[in-house]
């Protein structure tokens, strides 16, 4: 697909200079970028939604698991 975008300058030279440092295209790099970006969004959905979730319902451990789970760790001294 192809877009049209107007961006400042300052941000076009340095997208133009990492592009050439990285050896990829232009089109590579601002992909790369959005995709990044779009990804930060996504984990983003996910923390609100856990957040959510927990908020209605506190997360707690059975007792008894916990139990057997401390019984599985080796003693260290402090």
């Amino acid at each position: 697909m192809k877009t049209a975008i107007s961006i400042p300058d300052p941000i076009f030279e340095a997208a133009e200079e990492l592009a050439r440092r990285l050896g990829m295209s232009r089109s590579e790099l601002y992909a790369t970028a959005v995709s990044q970006y779009l990804e930060s969004f996504q984990d983003e959905a996910v923390i609100q939604a856990l957040n959510e979730l927990y908020a209605e319902t506190p997360a707690t451990v059975d007792p008894v698991l916990y139990q057997l789970q401390l019984h599985t760790l080796p003693e260290e001294e402090w």
